[in-house]
C-alpha cells in the first residue's frame, strides 16, 4: 500500500514509523511548516498514492479533503474540530467518487472504550440514583478543548441517559442542575490522553477509564484505517471500521 502523510508533526512522525514497520511505502510527507518532502497538496505530492492520512488542523480539513478528492485519492482524516462541515465533506466525497474515513480517535482501544461506555450508560439509565460525570486530561500542546474524544463520549452519555439533557464543558459558577452533565478538561505536561467516565451515588462510585501510554495506538489505528478504506467508495466513520472488524456490521 502506498501512503501519503499530510501533517508532519508528532503524529505524522509516529504514523511514518508504523507505515515503515508494516512494510508499506511512504510516497511523501506534506506540511507547510515542518521539514516535510512537500509543502502543499498537489498532483506531484500525491503521485502514486493510494491513501492519504491527514492529521493537520481544523481550519484546513475541508480544503484538504477537497484537494485530495479532486485528485481521486482515498482519505483517512484524523483531524478533529471540523465536524460542523461533515455534510460538505460528504458531498465532496460523493461527487468525486472516492472513499473517506474520519474519526475523533483512531485508537482501537478507545473505540472499544466507546462500546463499554455505551453499554454502561444504558444500564445506568435505569438507575437514577447515580449521577454521571466525565473528565479528560491531555498534554499542554493540544490545540482543542474539550477533545474530540471527550465530545463523542459526552454524546454517548447524553443519548443513553435520558435524565441528562445537556452537556457542560466550561467552568460552572453556580450549582449544577440535575439534568446537566459536566465534562471537564485539563491540559498539562506531556500526557498523551486520559478519559474518565464516572457514575456516582451516595454509596459508591463506578469509573471507566482509558489512558493512552503514547501516540502509537492512534497511529496504528490510522494506518489500519488506511488499509480498510483502500479501494472503498463512500463516506465512513471509524466506528464503521471497528464494527466491521468485530464482525457485527456489514459495511
Amino acid at each position: 500500500m502506498k501512503i501519503v502523510i499530510i501533517g508532519y508533526g508528532n503524529m505524522g512522525h509516529q504514523i511514518e514509523k508504523i507505515v515503515e514497520s508494516k512494510g508499506f511505502e511512504l510516497v511523501s510527507t506534506i506540511d507547510p511548516a515542518q521539514n516535510a518532502k512537500f509543502k502543499q497538496i498537489t498532483k506531484e505530492s500525491l503521485k502514486d498514492a493510494e491513501v492519504c492520512i491527514d492529521f493537520t488542523i481544523p481550519g484546513s480539513a475541508i480544503d484538504n479533503i477537497r484537494k485530495i478528492a479532486k485528485l481521486r485519492k482515498n482519505i483517512v482524516i484524523g483531524t478533529t474540530g471540523w465536524y460542523d462541515k461533515l455534510s460538505e465533506a460528504r458531498k465532496i466525497v460523493k461527487s468525486n467518487n472516492i472513499g473517506l474515513i474520519y474519526g475523533s480517535n483512531f485508537s482501537i482501544g478507545v473505540n472499544v472504550f466507546y462500546r463499554m461506555v455505551e453499554n454502561a450508560s444504558k444500564l445506568m439509565n435505569k438507575l437514577d440514583h447515580y449521577d454521571v460525570f466525565g473528565y479528560e486530561i491531555h498534554h499542554n500542546r493540544k490545540i482543542d478543548s474539550p477533545s474530540g474524544t471527550a465530545k463523542y463520549l459526552g454524546s454517548i452519555l447524553l443519548n443513553n441517559i435520558k435524565r441528562k439533557k445537556s452537556l457542560l464543558y466550561d467552568k460552572i459558577d453556580r450549582k449544577i442542575n440535575r439534568d446537566e452533565l459536566h465534562f471537564a478538561s485539563v491540559r498539562a505536561g506531556f500526557i498523551p490522553g486520559t478519559h474518565v467516565i464516572g457514575f456516582d451515588s451516595g454509596a459508591d462510585t463506578i469509573e471507566l477509564k482509558h489512558t493512552a501510554r503514547n501516540r502509537e495506538g492512534f497511529a496504528l489505528g490510522a494506518v489500519m484505517a488506511a488499509q480498510w478504506i483502500k479501494g472503498k467508495k463512500g463516506f465512513y466513520c471509524v466506528e464503521d471500521m471497528v464494527k466491521d472488524m468485530l464482525g457485527d456490521n456489514n459495511v
